[in-house]
């Protein structure tokens, strides 16, 4: 999983990971997350967010917290999405984290994604090729799933802690009873044509 940072860091350059979560649900925000971690660093989690059950991720983010050298994070909620198109504020997560770093970098490494105003190398599947990258996808997927956690504390007729926002035959059925909620994603199908509370 260094194959990506090990020819960057042997020239001495300080890598940054970014990866998002929550890009495909239609509830919820989009998070990311950045993390840089010390020069040959050794892998030391088990690959990306999404091959870990949820108390491995949490595991894996207390490691991250302990072994990374900065991590940055970023919150965009529904609204903006609605406004801006999930892509856009995809990659405004994605820089805010960044930013929200404060430790300077060289160049970045994203999952596809391509960041036009940083030193970015988008890399297909790069939470499972770039360790700076899987880091980054677990404290974004960690993240993430406790704020969606939060919000079932306020609309709990919806499941959120269950699916998180996510497509699902129970939280289809749970808007036809319901209707939308306020973090519902109304430019996402099938929301497009539903009315709000």
């Amino acid at each position: 999983m260094t194959e990506i940072e090990k020819p960057l860091w042997e020239r001495g350059l300080v890598v940054a990971g970014v990866d998002e979560a929550g890009r495909g649900p239609i509830a919820g925000p989009v998070v990311a997350a950045a993390v840089i971690l010390k020069p040959h660093t050794e892998p030391f989690i088990k690959g990306d967010s999404k091959s870990m059950s949820p108390d491995e991720r949490e595991e894996a983010f207390e490691l991250i917290k302990e072994k990374a050298v900065a991590i940055g994070t970023a919150v965009v909620d529904s609204v903006v999405i609605d406004r801006i198109n999930i892509l856009r504020a995809t990659k405004l997560a994605m820089r805010r984290a960044l930013e929200d770093l404060k430790t300077a970098f060289d160049v970045v490494i994203s999952d596809f994604v391509k960041l036009e105003d940083v030193n970015c190398i988008p890399i297909p599947k790069a939470d499972e090729r770039s360790i700076s990258c899987a880091c980054a996808s677990v404290v974004a997927k960690v993240l993430r799933d406790r704020i969606m956690k939060e919000y079932h504390k306020i609309y709990p007729q919806y499941n959120f802690d269950r699916h998180k926002g996510y497509i699902t035959r129970e939280h289809l059925e749970k808007i036809k009873c319901f209707n939308i909620s306020p973090i519902h994603r109304k430019s996402f199908r099938p929301l497009r044509q539903t009315s709000m509370f």
